[in-house]
């Protein structure tokens, strides 16, 4: 009998050290050419898993050894730029199998490529929004009902696209949440976000400046807007609970080019909204100290790396985002980190920075996703150093 105790004492001590313990992360290198500065995921060949999409190509899972061509493969400058800053794994035309959408060069027409159905040859090209604008694009459901689509801003509007089918073709319609203002809505925005702030159930969109509350009535423009400064050039921004209390908060760059990682605290006082900042990375660090710091943080993605329930997040240093001789340290080890939150259980939260690798790094756009079927977040990357899949082990 007491063996049997001591023997599930021992199983039970082996589980509770392996959940929430810290992930180890195994590196597979798809590429060292530079395709695209993001990736994502889909079932590209309807077999139950999860595919990669990285550019030209995607891989097939879980093995990721297959690879096949979408569009004539072109391997970019590292010094300059691809056509590629984001891309996402979507069934655009409602037929049942995933297509891929591709975010352009800012301020260039988006397009998306239409699943073959298991056919052999490149994907056929069609063209999405034109004018399509920010650095920090996403995809999701911002209004229910609606469909999933792009956020971005076009000619001076921040807003969503949504698409039906109309004479055989895609119909994009864009619905403007701001006012229009081309000075602050242009190509090179920085940084984009979606969460419910307000507690209402309803998808607020954010941007660096502010945030858009959505309407009962999500048809009427403008939203409602509210000013605060989260950051000066952010990346994507992240909405969840921190701390626990209840209340949205926001994790984002400070300045996606520079230095900076920032933890914007909900506060709700006097029947309103306001924040309080934490420095998880000072966005003026000193260049002496051996403190951690890494530049140009110019995406994030949000998961429960390690399995302890609570979120986490994934982010590193855009590796050559102006090339070898643009913007803070360039040639800097381009790191891929994942911050850990820890809760104190008293209201107080901590995110504990740890390294997954520094010859990778991110891109415009980093994909956080159980990509081999094992209920644990992998994350994908694609960049000026090629395409990666950290698999969590």
């Amino acid at each position: 009998m007491m063996k049997h105790i001591l023997l599930l004492l021992v199983l039970f001590g082996f589980c509770a050290a392996a959940y929430g313990a810290e992930p180890v992360f195994r590196k597979v290198v798809l590429s060292d050419k530079f395709y695209a500065e993001g990736s994502h995921y889909g079932d590209f060949n309807k077999d139950g898993k999860p595919d990669i999409v990285a550019g030209p190509y995607w891989y097939e899972g879980s093995a990721f050894t297959q690879k096949h061509e979408i569009y004539p493969v072109e391997d970019f400058n590292p010094e300059k730029y691809s056509d590629n800053f984001a891309a996402f794994g979507a069934d655009v035309n409602g037929d049942g199998w995933d297509d891929v959408f591709v975010c352009p060069m800012p301020g260039t027409a988006s397009y998306w490529y239409e699943n073959p159905k298991g056919k052999d040859g490149h994907w056929k090209k069609h063209f999405g929004p034109a004018d399509f604008g920010n650095e920090s694009p996403f995809w999701t459901e911002a209004v229910k009902g609606l469909g999933a689509g792009p956020v971005y801003n076009i000619n001076g509007y921040l807003g969503f696209s949504t698409h039906a089918a109309k004479d055989g073709k895609q119909d994009w319609t864009f619905h403007h949440i701001s006012n229009e203002d081309k000075k602050k809505y242009f190509k090179y925005t920085h940084g984009a976000g979606s969460g419910d702030i307000n507690g209402d159930g309803r998808l607020d969109i954010l941007e660096s400046t502010g945030w858009w509350e959505q309407p009962q009535e999500p048809t009427k423009t403008p939203w409602e807007f509210h000013p605060f400064r989260f950051a000066d050039a952010a990346a994507q921004m992240l909405v969840f609970d921190a701390d626990g209390d209840g209340l949205n908060d926001v994790i984002t760059s400070w300045h996606c080019h520079l230095y900076g990682l920032v933890w914007w605290k909900q506060i709700r006082k006097d029947g309103g909204i306001t924040w309080e900042r934490s420095d998880i990375l000072s966005p003026q660090p000193d260049l002496n100290s051996d403190a951690l710091r890494f530049s140009q943080m110019h995406a994030l993605a949000q998961a429960d790396f390690n399995g302890d329930g609570l979120p986490d997040f994934v982010t590193g240093k855009r590796f050559w985002a102006h090339g070898s001789k643009g913007d803070k340290e360039p040639n800097a080890p381009a790191v891929l980190y994942w911050f850990e939150l820890k809760r104190d259980g008293k209201g107080g939260a901590a995110f504990v920075p740890h390294k997954i690798d520094d010859d990778s790094g991110i891109g415009t756009q980093v994909t956080a996703v159980d990509i081999n079927g094992d209920k644990k977040p992998d994350i994908i990357v694609s960049n000026k150093k090629g395409t990666f899949v950290f698999l969590n082990e």
